[in-house]
């Protein structure tokens, strides 16, 4: 028993000895591998690009979808007829889904053609053609399944026969079909769908004819069919209603005219119409999507168009987990449109015409990973997990230098990573909204109130610094806004003739923002003597409604407590959830607010409509949030509006912008610089805020990608091998003097065997 304790002993030992050999051996491996990816298991062989979001997008639907951070995933699924060309400034609309821009023809009352220079009052429809392209597909889903058979294979279940199916993925069969003139024309009749609220409805149903009927008459058709339901005890939820096939209602401004070609009908001369033509909510739909997703039980599991889009876009959405992740693949049905071949001075010089020509999409997955705060973004953008980035005031020092002349660039360790800059100035504008349907900041019902409003909002328009704002919470990545235009549209006064004089001086040939001293003096004006109501001799009290509320939010509460606070006022923030917020908004239930816009198109009625009295957002659920109200600036607008640029245009403008300034239905805050950062391996990157469809135009270098995350992600691992080499130094004299004491006390029990 002996020898063979011995031998079986010595074996475990060599084996020890082997496992720690190669331990240190596996530890000095790694050394070359990347341990931290978060993408775990995904192949780096695709064009994968991998990016962030950060708030939850509440709607996919284009009919409803309104926001940029929802923009982010729209417009790469659907296709609007037109598009902004990606390299070209000013903006250019190209086709997209359409085979050519068309050309509007102008009618008179009696329908009758007028020249293209007719006088803007003789033009009574403006009617435009549009001719879409043939072959394009759109992307595989079950809504255009077939059976055996060759009928529609899940446009007919029961909620029992669909209960196991969650997402379009589930469902064993898909198929695809052909885009057709009447899928756009079932879109238009959508955003008059009563169960949808389209937040363009009431702007669009000024301008296509038939429109506000239609939802006059689904609107009628919904409550008698929910009374209906209601008197046979069944559920009235819009969820729960049947299907309503639109192509059986009539919308009289729009019609097919064949397969590829559909006509559209506009009251008046509206030359801006064609920009919205470039918009999701004027992407198509397929009757077929539709009826898929009204089948019973299918909302409950988020089944819905506002969570699976069906388009004809280069991707379509294939995860959807909108709190942490959410991931487009490429569209194999996608026609292949190719990269542009021209661009403006100094595109060819910056690398963004080597792919001219070449069909798109380059990228074919993009991966979304939602990220609620700032820091663990900015690492990962650091060691390569993330493709691009924007730069947070925290990290803007570590970033960013400022050379001689003021103009921002890379600091050395940001340049030594690769690492691109881009900026640019944002066609958006933010600012501090006063409520006109509030008692106190509003107009009230007598000239005498209007005049007490108007000067305290022309107080507190001098009190608040956005130039200080934006030092602190920007870096100074903000120009101040002097009025409701943004830089780069027709109509914003250049230099000194912009200037807001009801808030800055013009000191020394620059705009001077007026003293604390005046904004006071207007205050007492208005009847708030140091802050105090004169009559009542009561505290003023203003509120401030905002999102956020959390620890980030609230040195951005304190700043607005103390700019009022310099004149005496007191500030009560009401800070809330986006979406409580939006409703409080657009009940009229604020008295300040906090708002920005930014350009749906490049002309200046997309940013004056925002103050157009008929549009206001408690009376009609227009984009007028502050509900500003002024008969002669409606009228300018009215007059405005259908207008080709032009002097007589520019006047106009003019007028307008200098009655906003002195009724201060805003405190004009400040325009965004956006700076964008971008790896070396992200190639045909350029700014651009109008085409949201950038996406499919950028390429990845996966080499290079994967050669920077294994610089930048060594794993340290020379703490775990040195342990390792001491243990082994520890264990071998222990080893070595149980391996004596054995083989003595084995020698002892072979002799007295042999002696046997």
């Amino acid at each position: 028993m002996g020898g063979l304790k011995f031998k079986h002993q010595g074996s475990v030992a060599k084996t020890l000895r082997q496992v720690g050999i190669s331990g240190v051996a596996l530890l000095l491996t790694a050394c070359g591998q990347v341990w931290n990816s978060p993408y775990v298991g995904e192949s780096d062989q695709q064009q994968v690009l991998y990016t962030a979001f950060t708030a939850r997008p509440k709607h996919l639907d284009p009919a409803q979808s309104y926001t940029s951070d929802e923009a982010e995933f729209t417009y790469q699924m659907y296709e609007a007829p037109f598009q902004y060309h990606y390299l070209k400034r000013p903006y250019t609309l190209i086709p997209q889904s359409a085979a050519r821009m068309p050309v509007p023809v102008y009618l008179d009352a009696n329908g009758k053609p007028l020249p293209d220079n007719a006088a803007d009052d003789k033009v009574a429809v403006s009617l435009y053609t549009i001719e879409i392209q043939s072959g394009i597909l759109y992307a595989p889903h079950p809504a255009f399944a077939k059976n055996a058979e060759g009928a529609p294979a899940y446009l007919n279940l029961t909620e029992e026969a669909s209960r196991d199916f969650f997402k379009p993925a589930d469902f064993p069969l898909s198929g695809t079909r052909e885009l057709l003139a009447e899928d756009f024309v079932y879109e238009i009749k959508r955003l008059a769908h009563p169960r949808i609220v389209s937040p363009i409805f009431g702007h669009m149903a000024e301008y296509i004819e038939g429109l506000k009927e239609l939802g006059e008459q689904l609107k009628r058709e919904d409550a008698q069919l929910k009374k209906q339901r209601k008197a046979q005890g069944l559920p009235t939820a819009s969820a729960d209603l049947p299907w309503l096939d639109l192509r059986k209602v009539e919308l009289t401004g729009v019609k097919v005219l064949d397969a590829h070609r559909f006509q559209i009908r506009i009251k008046g001369k509206y030359p801006q119409f064609v920009y919205w033509l470039a918009m999701p909510f004027f992407a198509p739909i397929a009757w077929e999507a539709d009826q898929f997703y009204s089948q019973p039980g299918f909302a409950a599991k988020n089944l819905t168009l506002d969570w699976w889009p069906v388009g004809t876009g280069p991707y379509m959405l294939t995860e959807n987990d909108p709190n942490s992740r959410m991931v487009l693949t490429r569209n194999p049905n996608y026609r292949g449109e190719k990269y542009p071949s021209e661009g403006e001075e100094g595109d060819a010089a910056a690398g963004l015409l080597k792919d001219a020509g070449k069909p798109i999409p380059f990228i074919d997955r993009v991966v979304f990973t939602r990220e609620k705060e700032g820091i663990p973004y900015w690492n990962k953008f650091l060691q390569g997990y993330y493709d691009s980035s924007g730069v947070s005031s925290d990290a803007f020092d570590q970033v960013i230098r400022a050379s001689v002349d003021g103009a921002a660039g890379l600091t050395a360790d940001m340049s030594d990573k690769g690492i691109k800059l881009e900026t640019s100035l944002a066609t958006s504008l933010y600012y501090l909204g006063f409520n006109w349907l509030d008692p106190v900041v509003g107009p009230g019902s007598d000239e005498n109130s209007a005049k007490r409003a108007r000067l305290l909002r022309q107080a507190i328009a001098i009190a608040v610094d956005w130039e200080e704002f934006s030092q602190i919470f920007t870096n100074g990545r903000a120009v101040p806004a002097q009025g409701p235009l943004v830089p780069g549209i027709f109509g914003f006064p250049e230099g000194l003739d912009g200037v807001n004089r009801h808030v800055y001086n013009i000191v020394d040939g620059k705009p001077q923002r007026k003293s604390i001293a005046e904004a006071k003096a207007l205050l007492a004006q208005a009847g708030y003597p140091e802050g105090r109501d004169a009559v009542k001799g009561q505290p003023l009290v203003l509120s401030l409604d905002t999102t956020g509320g959390g620890p980030g939010d609230k040195a951005r509460f304190d700043w607005y407590r103390k700019q009022l606070a310099k004149l005496d006022i007191q500030l009560d923030i009401r800070a809330t959830d986006w979406n409580r917020f939006q409703e409080k908004v657009r009940k009229g239930n604020t008295q300040l607010f906090f708002l920005g816009w930014n350009a749906d198109y490049p002309d200046p009625e997309n940013f004056l409509f925002l103050l157009h009295g008929p549009k206001s957002r408690a009376k009609t659920d227009g984009e007028n949030a502050s509900n500003y109200s002024n008969p002669e600036y409606d009228k300018l607008f009215d007059a405005m509006k259908g207008m080709s640029n032009g002097p007589e245009r520019q006047a106009i403008i003019a007028k307008m912008i200098a009655m906003v300034q002195q009724d201060a239905p805003w405190s004009f805050a400040f325009h965004p610089r956006n700076f964008s950062l971008n790896h070396a391996w992200l190639g045909n990157v350029k700014p651009n805020d109008l085409a949201r469809n950038d996406i499919k135009y950028k390429h990845i270098d996966s080499g290079l990608r994967a050669k920077g995350r294994a610089a930048w992600n060594m794993p340290v691992v020379w703490p775990f091998v040195l342990m390792a080499v001491l243990l082994l130094l520890a264990f071998v004299p222990a080893w070595l003097a149980w391996r004596r004491r054995d083989q003595a006390s084995g020698l002892r029990i072979d002799l007295n065997e042999a002696m046997r």
